[in-house]
C-alpha cells in the first residue's frame, strides 16, 4: 500500500497561492473546479490515497495537477496516453509554469520519458543498418535510401547541438523509414559497450530524468516500468495519469505481444553468421512447422488452441532457445551490432512463442485475418489488466487519475474496477463505503469538478429516434438523407464520427454528390493535420472519419458546430479480446454486456460528444442517429455518461436551430 504520510506535502493555501501565480503569469482566470481539483491533488498526495478526478474540458486540469505536482517532496511522474497532451505539456504548460513559479522556491525543473524506439540510434547510424543475416549495411538505395541519409542528417544535427533526437522532432517519414534509424531494447548495445554511449539521445534523457523533479512519460512506458518491471523511469513516489479513459486500452496494448512466421525466419537468417551449429537451421525448420499450422487454422480467437499450433509453438520456443544457448559469448570490450540485434530478434521468437505455448487462462490468443498485404498474424493479450495494476502499481505508489470522462452511468465505479479499484474501498466523506475493508484495501476518493461550461444553453443532443437500428452492412438510406439535411442545414461545419471507415467514406461520397458547394474531407484524403488545418480555415467544411477523431482533435469555435455519431460505439461482436472479456464476466456472474461492452461505448460516445464545446462560446448540436441511445435499456447508462446537453429527438427542431448557427 502507498506510503501514508510522503515528505514535504503542501499545504492548501500554498497550493492555492502557486496556482494563483501561475494563472495569472499564463494570462488565465481562476477557475473554481481548477482549485477545488489541485486542492484534492495535493490531498492525494499527501495521504497516500488515490484520486479519480473527473475534470471537464476547459477546467484547465493540466495546472490543477501540475501546480500540486511541483510542490511534491518527492519526484512526481505524469504520464499521458497522446503526443498531443505531452507535446502540450512539454512545449507549453510546463515552460511557462517553471517561468511563473520557479523562483518561488519550487523545483520546476522537468524532463521526457519515452521509449527507446522513439529516439535515433547513434550507433545504428553511423554504424550502418542489420541486414537479414545480421551484416552491417549502408543505407538502402531509392526514395527510402534518400529519406534514411536525411534522418541521419537530422540526427547528426541533435547531438552536435544538444537536441533530443526524438522522433517528433524529425523530418517527415514513415515508420519504415524510421526503423532504419532506431533500435528496440532487445537490439541497443547498452550504453557501456556502445562506442557512442556518451551521446546516446536515450541515456541523455534518462540522466535528465534521475535529475528532474517532474518526468512526463506516456501510459505504454509507465505500464512497462511499473507492471512489467522493466526499470525505465527512475524512482518515483507518485504518478499522475492524465487522459486515464484510456489506460486500459494502453496497458493492454503495452502487454500485447505479436508472432509471424516471417518473424520466425527472419530471426533464423540473421543467426546463420553467428552461430556455428545447426540451430539456425532447426529455427527455420520450425518456422515451416509454424506455417502449416497458421495455414490450417481459422481466424480469429481461439478457445482452444489447435493441436498442430500448440506443437508448432512449442516447436518454435524449444528451437529458438537452443539457438539463443548456441550464441557465443561477447569477448571483453566486443561490441557486435550484428550480433546484438539478430539474437535480440531471436530472443523476442523465444520469449512470444513461449508464452503462446502456455495458453495460460489469464491470455487470450488469437489469428488475425491478415490480407494481401499483411499475412495472418498470431496475438496474445492479457484477459484483464486490472490485477496486474493493482498489484504492482497501486499498491506501490500514490495515483491520481484525470480525464474528462471518467464517470460512467453517473458513477466512478466502472473506471474504478477497470483499473483495479474496488468500489467498496471508496472514501466518501472520510469514510470507505465498504463494510468490513481488509487490511490490504486500497482507499480512494472519486471527484467530479465539473465544467466551466454551461451544456444545457450551449448544445442540444439530439438523439434521431425515428431512424430504424443501424444494421451490419453500414449506413442505411434512412442515415444517409439524416446526415445530409443536417449537412445542409448548418452549412457545413460538421466532423462526423463514424464507426468504421467505410462507413465514413461512403457518408462523405454522397455528401460531396449532394451537397457539391461544401468541402467534405474523409479521413485517408491526407495527413490527418493537414486534414484538421483544412477543416479549422473553413468552415464551410465537414471533416468525416473514424477512431482517432473520436478522442484527438481540438476544434473550437464557429468550424465545429454539429458532431454526428452515426451509432452507438459498441466493440464488434468478433472482437477477440473483447468478446472474451465479455464472456469471462459473465462466467464469474456478472453482466457482460454492461461491464464490457456498454462501459467501452460509454467511454467513447462521452469523447466523440466532447468535440463540439471546447470554449465558453461554443454553440452546436450532438447529434446521434441511433435511435437505440432513446429506446433500450442501456441508453440511460450511456447517456448518464455525456455532458449534461439539452436534449431532444424532433428532427425539424434541430435543423432549425442548426439554421440559426450557420446564420451567424
Amino acid at each position: 500500500m502507498p506510503d501514508a504520510s510522503p515528505p514535504s506535502s503542501p499545504s492548501g493555501n500554498r497550493v492555492r497561492e502557486v496556482l494563483a501565480t501561475a494563472v495569472a503569469a499564463l494570462g488565465g482566470e481562476e477557475r473554481a473546479g481548477q482549485v477545488e481539483m489541485a486542492e484534492a491533488v495535493a490531498e492525494a498526495m499527501e495521504s497516500g490515497r488515490h484520486l479519480l478526478v473527473q475534470a471537464g474540458t476547459g477546467t484547465g486540469k493540466s495546472l490543477g495537477y501540475l501546480v500540486p505536482s511541483l510542490l511534491h517532496g518527492r519526484r512526481v511522474v505524469v504520464a499521458t496516453a497522446t503526443l498531443a497532451l505531452q507535446h502540450q505539456l512539454v512545449e507549453r504548460d510546463l515552460p511557462r509554469l517553471a517561468e511563473a513559479v520557479g523562483g518561488a522556491g519550487v523545483d520546476a525543473k522537468y524532463a521526457v520519458l519515452k521509449g527507446r524506439s522513439n529516439y535515433a540510434c547513434l550507433h545504428r547510424i553511423r554504424a550502418g543498418v542489420p541486414d537479414d543475416q545480421g551484416a552491417l549495411i549502408e543505407a538502402p538505395v531509392g526514395s527510402l535510401g534518400q529519406k534514411v541519409l536525411e534522418l541521419r542528417a537530422w540526427a547528426e544535427e541533435e547531438a552536435e547541438n544538444g537536441g533530443t533526437g526524438e522522433r517528433d522532432r524529425a523530418p517527415r517519414h514513415t515508420d519504415r523509414e524510421w526503423r532504419q534509424v532506431s533500435v528496440g531494447h532487445r537490439d541497443c548495445l547498452g550504453a557501456a559497450r556502445c562506442p557512442f554511449g556518451q551521446e546516446c539521445f536515450v541515456e541523455v534523457a534518462r540522466e535528465e530524468a534521475h535529475q528532474s523533479h517532474l518526468v512526463v512519460t506516456n501510459h505504454s512506458l509507465l505500464a512497462i516500468d511499473a507492471i512489467e518491471g522493466v526499470p525505465m523511469i527512475p524512482d518515483y513516489d507518485v504518478v499522475v495519469i492524465d487522459e486515464a479513459h484510456e489506460l486500459v486500452a494502453r496497458v493492454t496494448q503495452a502487454a500485447t505481444d505479436e508472432l509471424a512466421v516471417a518473424d520466425v525466419e527472419r530471426a533464423a537468417r540473421r543467426s546463420q553468421r553467428h552461430v556455428d551449429g545447426d540451430e539456425a537451421d532447426r529455427l527455420a525448420e520450425s518456422a515451416d512447422a509454424l506455417a502449416d499450422a497458421v495455414a490450417m487454422a481459422s481466424p480469429g480467437r481461439f478457445d482452444t488452441v489447435p493441436d498442430q499450433l500448440a506443437e508448432a509453438l512449442a516447436l518454435v520456443r524449444d528451437a529458438a532457445r537452443t539457438c539463443l544457448s548456441a550464441y557465443p559469448r561477447d569477448s571483453d570490450g566486443e561490441a557486435d551490432a550484428g550480433k546484438t540485434q539478430a539474437k535480440g530478434s531471436v530472443q523476442e521468437v523465444f520469449t512470444t512463442a513461449e508464452r503462446m505455448a502456455k495458453d495460460a487462462e489469464s491470455d487470450v490468443m488469437w489469428l488475425s485475418e491478415g490480407g494481401d498485404r499483411f499475412p495472418p498474424r498470431l496475438c496474445v493479450a492479457p484477459l484483464e489488466v486490472w490485477g496486474p495494476m493493482r498489484e504492482k502499481l497501486l499498491s506501490d505508489k500514490t495515483v491520481v487519475m484525470t480525464s474528462a470522462t471518467l464517470m460512467l452511468g453517473g458513477d466512478f465505479s466502472a473506471v474504478a474496477s477497470s483499473v483495479g479499484l474496488k468500489p467498496s474501498e471508496r472514501v466518501v466523506h472520510g469514510e470507505t463505503v465498504g463494510e468490513d475493508v481488509p487490511d490490504d484495501a486500497l482507499p480512494w476518493v472519486g471527484l467530479d469538478v465539473g465544467s466551466p461550461f454551461d451544456y444545457g444553453q450551449q448544445a442540444i443532443l439530439y438523439v434521431a429516434r425515428h431512424l430504424p437500428p443501424p444494421g451490419r452492412d453500414g449506413l442505411g438510406p434512412a442515415q444517409v438523407d439524416e446526415i445530409v439535411d443536417l449537412v445542409d442545414a448548418v452549412e457545413g461545419r460538421t466532423l462526423g464520427l463514424f464507426s468504421s471507415r467505410r462507413a465514413a467514406e461512403a457518408a462523405a461520397e454522397v455528401v460531396r454528390e449532394r451537397l457539391p458547394h461544401l468541402t467534405t474531407l474523409a479521413q485517408g484524403d491526407a495527413q490527418l493535420p493537414e486534414l484538421a488545418k483544412q477543416f479549422v480555415e473553413d468552415p464551410h467544411t465537414c471533416l468525416f472519419g473514424t477512431l482517432s477523431l473520436w478522442q484527438g482533435l481540438d476544434v473550437p469555435g464557429e468550424t465545429c458546430q454539429l458532431v454526428i455519431i452515426d451509432r452507438i460505439p459498441f466493440p464488434r461482436p468478433d472482437d477477440p479480446l473483447m468478446s472474451a472479456r465479455q464472456r469471462a464476466v459473465e462466467k464469474a456472474g456478472g453482466n457482460g454486456f454492461m461491464q464490457v461492452a456498454a462501459t467501452h461505448a460509454a467511454l467513447l460516445l462521452a469523447q466523440g460528444a466532447g468535440r463540439l464545446i471546447r470554449t465558453t462560446t461554443d454553440r452546436g448540436v450532438v447529434a446521434v442517429l441511433d435511435p437505440r441511445l432513446a429506446t433500450a435499456r442501456y441508453g440511460g447508462f450511456l447517456k448518464a455518461g455525456l455532458p449534461p446537453m439539452w436534449a431532444t429527438t424532433d428532427p425539424a427542431l434541430v435543423r432549425k436551430a442548426l439554421g440559426r448557427l450557420a446564420g451567424g
